[in-house]
């Protein structure tokens, strides 16, 4: 699929400074970059670089210390903790490299998280999280706990959440970190699929493997976009 000139994320000389007693960290230093609705980008660079840190903000876990930030078009780089935790939740979809799911709730339990949180009526939820677990191919999964299932199974239904709220991007960090190849690359698929069905999807890895399944790799040296490569540039990084 083709940019179609759509900015979902607009990043403007985005800047992010750690402070301590007498060290300045620059973890982001002049960011520029833009997300267009249903692109797929792969933000990839060595640890430290900055892109888990990139990552936190556009996912309004954190604000930047200067430079502005539009998420559909509105700037979101000044709002308090409540203003981001609530377009964070109607906006965004997260994956985690360690499925982040909880151990004492049941598939569709853990799946029907965001939607309780919003308000969404029982009748509805129920729907929704069937849709999604079926999307993700654990649609007969549902009333089983986490440690029922394998690590690729429960970074399926760390999708389903991700996709329940039926967010504008979908942010995965790291989301193969903690699976062997085999179910590393069937998530990679599924994200693949996910895709091709009109996600936007914006993906931190370290492994340049998984960059080539992405439209898009941007890579990020000491805070710093240092490279950009479209699709068929990236496919040759393997």
């Amino acid at each position: 699929m083709t940019t179609n000139g759509d900015a979902l994320i607009q990043l403007d000389d985005l800047k992010k400074v750690f402070y301590t007693e007498e060290v300045e960290t620059h973890a982001l230093a002049g960011i520029h970059m833009t997300i267009d609705r249903g692109e797929y980008v792969a933000i990839s660079g060595p640890s430290g670089c900055g892109k888990s840190t990139l990552l936190s903000i556009l996912g309004l876990l954190d604000s930047p210390t200067g430079g502005q930030y539009r998420l559909n078009g509105q700037p979101v780089q000044s709002l308090n903790v409540a203003e981001r935790a609530r377009i964070r939740n109607r906006e965004i979809g997260f994956i985690f490299q360690s499925f982040n799911l909880i151990g004492d709730l049941t598939v569709f339990e853990n799946v029907e998280l965001p939607l309780t949180y919003r308000g969404v009526r029982a009748s509805e939820r129920k729907e929704r999280v069937g849709r999604a677990l079926e999307r993700v191919g654990m649609g007969h999964r549902g009333r089983h706990l986490p440690s029922q299932l394998s690590g690729g199974q429960q970074q399926r239904v760390a999708v389903a959440r991700a996709l329940v709220g039926e967010p504008s991007i979908l942010l995965a960090d790291e989301p193969t970190g903690n699976l062997d190849s085999k179910n590393g690359e069937a998530v990679m698929e599924l994200l693949d699929d996910l895709h091709r069905s009109g996600s936007t999807i914006c993906m931190v890895t370290h492994d340049s493997r998984f960059t080539r399944h992405a439209e898009r790799a941007v890579q990020l040296f000491d805070g710093q976009i240092v490279d950009e490569q479209a699709e068929d540039a990236a496919a040759g990084v393997a």
